[in-house]
Order: C-alpha cells, then structure tokens, then sequence
C-alpha cells in the first residue's frame, strides 16, 4: 500500500461578476464551502495557473463574458494505502466528486508521497 498527493482540476462557473479577483474569491470560497459542508476538509482548493500560448508566463485560470465567469480550480488531496496510483486517483475522484456534484472533474498529476520514491 502507497500513499499518493492526487492533484485535480475542476471548471467552476461564477455567474454575476465583472471582476477576474471577484470571480476566483467566489469559485474558491464556494468549492471550499462545500467541500467542508461534506467534511472533507483535507482537501486544498486553489485557483489554477494557465500558461500564456505567446510568452508562455502563467496567469490565473479564469475567464469571464457576459458577466460570467470559469475559473479553473487546483484540488489536492492526500490519498493513504492506496493499492496503485490508478486507485489513488478512483479515491480522490470519488471523495472530491461526490462533494461538488455537477462540477466538471479531472486528475491532473499524482505524486507518489512513499519516503523509498524520495531518495530516486
């Protein structure tokens, strides 16, 4: 059994905002909200990072038209004795998604957190 660091993102729609900084204060506050509604506390929730397709520097994952807005949000989760990282990922998803239900969902990377993988 290994231990797994999971690191989703999910596309969360803001709507009623004209501000990029209103909308990521809303998309974060609301997903954390609900995830700890659902006791699932230990999940992080931050405002994800796109890269710029012409200089290639990062900025904020958010988008808004017609007062509406998609921010891109970075979930992580801790996963203990999971069986494989295909299994690491199954957990986090099922624990994250049946939080934010109706919230598009995917893994992004898993980070194998065993002290014998940190000394490759």
């Amino acid at each position: 059994m290994s231990n797994y660091l999971v690191v989703m993102e999910a596309a969360w729609l803001v709507r009623d905002v004209e501000e990029i900084d209103d909308a990521i204060g809303v998309a974060v506050s609301e997903a954390g909200k609900r995830l700890n509604n659902q006791g699932k506390d230990y999940v992080e929730v931050d405002v994800g990072i796109t890269g710029c397709p012409a200089c290639g520097e990062g900025f904020d994952s958010a988008f808004i038209a017609a007062n509406t807005a998609l921010v891109g949000l970075v979930l992580e989760m801790e996963v203990f004795n999971a069986d494989s990282v295909e299994h690491a990922k199954r957990i986090a998803k099922s624990e994250v998604g049946g939080a934010l239900r109706d919230v598009p969902l995917s893994v992004v990377e898993t980070i194998s957190r065993d002290p014998d993988d940190e000394d490759e």
